[in-house]
């Protein structure tokens, strides 16, 4: 059975990257701690969040158990949409997911909508360089390069903090990446790369910045909870 109570929020997100229960499960987790559901929760509960008007709490990041009813859920976990399947026991939920195939595998626990994935372009302008002195290079976690092989010579930009990430990512000509990774280095000059089979058309990560997401965000959920914009 699914639980009929709504815990009140607390913050412009019920639960984020900041609340105390992620906080506990991050901290120990080593280097994976810096990885793309945590610099991405950062993005949302800044320029996201904010640029939205609902009365729903929203939970950004994933910590199994903690949920709320009516709650607007990011789903990080594309490979693993399964690691969700806690949230049965909550009704009226909004599952915002990046990518399209995503939403069918989420569907039965709420309503599943396709947000495209976003950044801070502006931030990530920052870091771009005016000449490239590095070649190529994957950047993403180790174990999502788990079985491939890459071209020799290819350098591998691993559990970096993203300031660091970045900086390090402006200096190739040439990232192999997924997701908002990808997005990143298309901002910052570089090509992209397939290596994951699931997405072999880099083009598909195209450049949003998060303000313009929420604006699609908006008319999603004006359209789900029957409200037109103000």
């Amino acid at each position: 059975m699914r639980r009929t109570h709504t815990i009140p929020p607390r913050g412009p997100a019920f639960l984020d990257h900041d609340s105390v229960e992620y906080r506990r499960r991050w901290i120990n987790v080593g280097d994976n701690r810096y990885n793309g559901a945590f610099f991405y929760s950062k993005e949302i509960v800044k320029n996201i969040i904010p640029n939205v008007k609902t009365d729903r709490p929203w939970i950004t990041v994933n910590v199994p158990g903690i949920g709320c009813n009516r709650a607007i859920v990011f789903v990080h976990n594309n490979l693993h949409p399964e690691n969700y399947e806690w949230l049965r026991m909550y009704e009226d939920l909004i599952l915002v997911c990046g990518v399209p195939s995503t939403v069918d595998k989420v569907s039965h626990l709420g309503t599943a909508v396709y947000l495209p994935l976003s950044v801070d372009v502006e931030d990530v302008s920052a870091y771009c360089v005016h000449t490239k002195t590095k070649g190529t290079a994957y950047v993403g976690r180790k174990a999502k390069r788990s079985g491939i092989s890459f071209p020799a010579g290819t350098d591998y930009l691993e559990n970096l903090p993203r300031t660091k990430l970045l900086k390090a990512m402006a200096q190739y000509k040439k990232i192999y990446a997924v997701g908002r990774t990808a997005i990143e280095a298309r901002i910052l000059g570089c090509e992209v790369l397939p290596y994951d089979p699931r997405y072999p058309d880099p083009s598909v990560w195209e450049i949003i910045d998060n303000k313009d997401a929420a604006a699609i965000l908006q008319e999603i959920l004006d359209h789900i909870d029957g409200r037109e914009s103000e």
